[in-house]
């Protein structure tokens, strides 16, 4: 069972609702053979049974392991977008037809009312539920009560009343719906857990690209007026060159320094980027988690104001480099971050749900350990179920 509960517990989100959705389909269509004795237990009534009702269940064997086939396609084509598979889904109801026909045959003649509808619809409808990977509601209830029409009429076969028999095919009509329309229903929530597994996706790569925009955004403001002059003076540098007139080398001296205050906002602007304050990244972590769709709670953001810029500096490598993970290693509902600071020290957690797989020791934690060893502190990470936390600790002071 651990082995069991760790290789589900690796497994994502989409990819468990996928499992979950595929075998219950399997499970429950190789089950047909055992529905189709309780059919011939209910139509020998203590009796040997005939030979009609061992190739009635020879042919459910069959129906269920084409219908388990043409699920497996069905599902495959589902999931790119294609229909379902011409011969083998007309295999499936040519076999499903010949089984209910052999049901009727073996029964109707036995005086067994109650077997006969049962024979028809559990053929059919294992294939029509394998169908449902593909079809839509619509397309499946035309067959649904076709199937529900056809075990009426061959319960009227075996003598009851019409009014009974036309009772018996609408309640067929009820079950074969109810059954296929449930497992359609699973095969819409799959769509839906696909979904938006690739949106989130899709969120994340925005969230990328909007940091990204910023950084040009930010470059762009810095460099585009200081490049305009270094040009504008680097032609009348050349001018005055060609005329032989006086004043060169101030121009000259003007680009040189243009270019070398240029080079320090680049840098200002890089550092600024890549080692932000804690309560910028704070911010930044709650933005980015909530656009990915975690839900993300801060608390002790105020305390991230009081740090020296030693200690906010490698704080704020944690925060980045947990929400990293987070993003990346983790199929996370609920993220909370917790920064307390005492006399003695100043203590970041990070906390999330979702964990699929082994922790590891990553370079990201490796180095984050380095860091905070440089500056007095430590990192300890932890694992609890499917819960993970990172717990970063400094001396309140800074850095040593």
């Amino acid at each position: 069972m651990p082995t069991v509960s760790r290789w589900w517990n690796s497994r994502t989100a989409p990819q468990r609702i996928d499992l979950y959705t595929r075998w219950s389909f399997y499970v429950f269509l190789a089950g047909l053979p055992v529905l189709a004795l309780a059919v011939i237990g209910a139509a020998v009534e203590g009796g040997a049974p005939t030979a009609g009702s061992w190739l009635f269940l020879a042919g459910s064997v069959a129906t269920a392991a084409v219908a388990v086939q043409l699920t497996r396609r069905g599902l495959a084509a589902h999931l790119a977008a294609r229909p379902l598979p011409g011969r083998l889904t007309v295999l499936a109801f040519c076999t499903a037809g010949a089984t209910a026909a052999g049901g009727v045959w073996a029964f109707a003649g036995s005086g067994a009312s109650v077997a006969v509808p049962w024979s028809v619809s559990l053929p059919l409808g294992a294939v029509l539920l394998a169908c449902s990977t593909v079809w839509s509601t619509r397309q499946l209830i035309a067959p649904a009560v076709g199937v529900g029409a056809l075990s009426g009429l061959a319960t009227s076969f075996t003598g009851v009343h019409p009014a009974a028999a036309v009772v018996q095919g609408v309640v067929m009509v009820a079950a074969v719906l109810f059954v296929v329309l449930a497992f359609r229903f699973t095969v819409w929530v799959l769509d839906v857990v696909l979904e938006m597994d690739r949106t989130r996706g899709v969120q994340l790569q925005l969230a990328v690209a909007e940091e990204r925009l910023r950084f040009a955004r930010d470059l762009h403001d810095v460099m585009g007026r200081n490049l305009s002059v270094i040009a504008v003076k680097s032609q009348l540098a050349g001018e005055l060159v060609r005329r032989s007139r006086p004043g060169v080398a101030d121009e000259v001296a003007d680009i040189s320094r243009i270019a070398e205050e240029s080079l320090k906002e680049v840098r200002e602007v890089v550092r600024g980027y890549r080692t932000t304050d804690l309560a910028g990244e704070l911010a930044g972590a709650r933005s980015v988690l909530r656009a990915a769709g975690v839900a993300c709670t801060v608390q002790g953001e105020g305390a991230a104001a009081g740090l020296p810029e030693p200690a906010q500096v490698a704080l704020a490598w944690v925060v980045r480099e947990a929400v990293t993970n987070v993003l990346r290693h983790s199929a996370a509902a609920d993220c909370g971050i917790t920064l307390v600071r005492t006399d003695e020290e100043v203590e970041l957690t990070v906390s999330n749900d979702g964990v699929t797989g082994a922790p590891g020791a990553g370079n990201g934690l490796t180095g984050l350990r380095e860091r905070l060893a440089g500056a007095g502190g430590s990192l300890h990470a932890a694992r609890d179920g499917d819960r993970f936390t990172l717990t970063a600790t400094l001396p309140a002071g800074g850095a040593t």
